[in-house]
Formats: structure tokens, sequence, C-alpha cells
């Protein structure tokens, strides 16, 4: 078998690490390295220089996080149960309980949010959400909605952009749906991502509206157009329906 191609890719990577130390900045003794002694050196390069870089990374926390919770998506739910019954303290608990509700396990994590909404945090806005966010997860709108009112009523100066999107979801799911316009509307324009944007456009087509509902759509995505990348990477399930909708499917 030929060596050229192996060479030919060595070689590939050999230019494409040189041309790394420049645009970094990094100590152009790597150059001479890289150039003179290609196979140490770039094992060098890549165990001196890169492998720290990656594993610094937040996409690289990120990518092992994902990693170990598919090989054992259980991992921290079993993990925040033991720290909940070994402290027993409101905010282990808080946690377990919204990893309940993350895995699907809505009774459980409602009981455990009334638990703790007692004495002094009987009336914790962020226990109350997460009970909120439990009912609805568990398709009880009626009983999400209540509890959410209780919390704005209880807590005026809380302000949660969650919150508020959880409520015009729980109106639609009622079948309130001039309330839930109402209250998508004056979300939409503040909630950071597309979201409640393109929730009160779908809401507006499914009752009739199309070209209001393309409008919105269409403004949508020309703010994201000059928004960061990283933003547009985060919305990109929600900008794509945004796209649907501004071309009117």
């Amino acid at each position: 078998m030929s060596l050229l191609p192996v060479s030919i890719v060595s070689l590939a990577i050999q230019v494409a690490l040189i041309v790394h130390v420049i645009k970094t900045g990094r100590n152009f003794l790597w150059v001479w390295v890289l150039a003179l002694i290609p196979g140490v050196g770039i094992l060098a390069y890549v165990v001196v220089e890169l492998l720290p870089q990656l594993f610094r990374s937040t996409a690289a926390r990120r990518t092992a996080r994902g990693m170990k919770k598919a090989l054992d998506p259980g991992a921290d739910l079993r993990r925040l149960e033991g720290e909940a019954r070994l402290t027993g303290d409101v905010a282990s608990r808080q946690r377990y309980a919204d990893e309940l509700a993350r895995h699907g396990r809505y009774d459980e994590a409602i009981g455990l949010y009334r638990q703790i909404l007692t004495g002094l945090y009987a009336e914790d806005p962020n226990i109350m959400l997460g009970l909120a966010r439990a009912q609805f997860g568990k398709s009880d709108a009626t009983a999400a909605r209540a509890t959410l009112e209780a919390l704005a009523r209880l807590n005026p100066d809380f302000r949660s952009p969650e919150a508020h999107l959880l409520y015009a979801r729980a109106l639609e799911a009622e079948g309130n749906v001039t309330k839930a316009l109402e209250e998508y509307k004056a979300l939409a324009p503040s909630y950071p991502g597309a979201e409640a944007s393109v929730r009160y456009a779908q809401l507006l087509k499914a009752q009739g509206q199309s070209r209001e509902a393309a409008s919105i759509a269409r403004e949508l995505l020309e703010q994201a157009r000059i928004a960061p990348a990283h933003y547009r990477r985060a919305q990109r399930p929600w900008l794509e329906s945004a796209q649907r909708l501004a071309a009117g499917h």
C-alpha cells in the first residue's frame, strides 16, 4: 500500500497546526518544532496546547455532560435524591423536585413542591413557579394557571419571562384564546428568545389571522439576522418554525 496518502494527510495536519500557531499568537517556537519534526511536533502540540484548551472550553464540558447523561440518564436524579435525604434543606429538596419534573415524574414533583411551600417558604416565587411547571407538565393547565396567579398576587415584584410564558400557555391550553393572545402579545417583545413570538404567531394563525402571524414571524427573523451567532444556534428550532410561518406554511 502506498504511503503517499498518509504523507499528504500528515502534511495537511502539519500546515493546519502551523497556521493555528500563527493565528492564535502562540509561541513561534512551535512553528519550528512542527516544521522540523512533524510527527513528534504534532503530538506535542496537541497534548500541550490543544487538549488543555479543549477540556477547559464550555463546549467540551457541555459535551461531556451530554455524554454522561446519555450513558446514565438517572445519575443526576439519584444524586439529588441523596442530597435531599441527607441534608433535608429547602434548596436540595427544590433541586430534587426540579429534576423529578424534568424526568416526567410530575406527581412526585408536585407533592415535594407542596411539602416545601410551608413556613418561611410558603410564598416563595421560585418554588411556586416549579410547582406550576410540574402541573403544566402533567397537563393540568388550570392548576398551573391558578398557581401562577397566586404567585403574582403574593409576589407582585417578581418578574420572570418563564412564568409569564407559562401563564400564556396555560391560558391557551384552557381554551382562553383571547386572554392568551393578550399575554403573548405583551410578552413577545421582551422575551429573551424566539419562543414567545413564535407561539404568539402560531396561535394567531390557528385563529385565522395568517397575515398578522406571518408579519410577526418576519419581524422575528429580521431581528435574528443581526443577532449574534450563538443566539441563532440556540434558537434554531424556533427560528425554523418562524420561517415556516413567514412563508405561510
